[in-house]
């Protein structure tokens, strides 16, 4: 493939500090969470989980990870803010038969900006909830994911794709990968313009994401995707690393990390810790020359900041990087909470990108 041209639309400024909005709803929630003495022994609980790995520690080590997200999921959907994604976007659904697991149809939910609904060829853009693979669902995130609608002005799939453990690697992959070729198949019935396919998801969903470029490069499929924006992603095997060398981010969840890839998502850790499947900073040069133009977006304090950084230096490398943003006074998924600064900000790079990259 020839090499990406990029507009180097971005040119954002690390600040050294997390925003003050943004360390002042830090300190709302841990007051919050200090009140709750129940609270409190579920986080006690899952730090002391986190270095046991049986089968019965490991089961309730994920239902009290998913169970401490809800809390977070409820106060975010509920901001006004969000609201307008609702009433500016008509929403459906499509099933998407696969069998690489069983014979499963993967739930899509369908949201298209209402001055699209009588237009044809439209973009489509398909998204991967975060949870890092193991937590959260499409309904989750779609409030958020339906304002992505309209930020973008392109019809949006929000791809409910199976979890781990109940699901391991690289199937959790397969099943979002079966939605982009279904998507891509079925563009006309969609009523989407197959030559303005974009893939995108935050945290667990942008490894899906990276996962699936992987699958796309080695089937020869990349020219399927228009674009890929993977935002925050899990990347690689860092968090295995000596914890004295991480940022305070990442040195915070690194055990978290661990415990997520080695007894959730991994099939077998020993065999699959080399696989770009597991770990898609580990695909070769090679499959990374075949990726479709990519931009990644990262915060400049999140907890995979090293991770995707140097990925992006070897999709640089391999000549298919668009752009490398990094929002600066950001956290990990801080820039997804209306009103925040970093919030502002966001929309501004998603609308650039789209109409800079997809619209153009």
């Amino acid at each position: 493939m020839t090499r990406v041209d990029s507009k180097n639309l971005f040119d954002f400024k690390p600040t050294g500090q997390i925003d003050e909005d943004v360390q002042a709803m830090d300190s709302q929630f841990e007051a919050m969470m200090e009140d709750s003495p129940e609270t409190m022994e579920t986080m006690n609980r899952m730090q002391e989980l986190q270095e046991k790995h049986d089968p019965e520690s490991n089961a309730e080590y994920i239902k009290l990870f998913r169970g401490v997200s809800e809390p977070f999921v409820q106060w975010l959907n509920g901001n006004e803010a969000l609201k307008f994604g609702g009433e500016e976007t008509v929403m459906t659904s499509i099933k998407v038969p696969t069998s690489h697991c069983g014979e499963y149809d993967v739930s899509v939910e369908v949201y298209t900006p209402k001055e699209l609904v009588n237009e044809t060829r439209r973009g489509a853009y398909i998204y991967a909830h975060g949870g890092g693979a193991v937590s959260f669902s499409a309904a989750d995130v779609r409030p958020g994911v339906k304002c992505q609608a309209v930020h973008m002005n392109m019809v949006t799939f929000n791809v409910d794709y199976r979890l781990a453990p109940e699901i391991k690697c690289p199937n959790n992959i397969k099943d979002y990968y079966e939605v982009v070729k279904y998507v891509s198949k079925n563009a006309e019935s969609l009523g989407v313009d197959p030559a303005k396919i974009i893939l995108s998801g935050e945290s667990g969903g942008g490894y899906i994401v990276l996962g699936t470029l992987i699958m796309l490069a080695e089937q020869g499929e990349s020219d399927l995707v228009k674009l890929a924006m993977p935002v925050v992603p899990m990347v690689d095997d860092y968090c295995f690393s000596d914890p004295l060398a991480m940022t305070v981010e990442e040195r915070f969840s690194h055990a978290e990390q661990r415990k997520i890839y080695q007894y959730m998502i991994a099939a077998d850790f020993e065999q699959q810790k080399t696989s770009p499947y597991l770990f898609p900073g580990k695909a070769s040069e090679e499959l990374l020359e075949k990726f479709p133009p990519t931009i990644i977006i990262g915060a400049e304090f999140d907890g995979f900041i090293t991770e995707y950084t140097r990925f992006s230096s070897r999709i640089r490398r391999a000549g298919r990087l668009l752009e490398f943003v990094v929002l600066p006074g950001c956290t990990h998924i801080s820039f997804y909470i209306p009103g925040t600064k970093g919030n502002n900000t966001f929309i501004e790079v998603i609308k650039t990108i789209a109409r800079e990259y997809v619209h153009c």
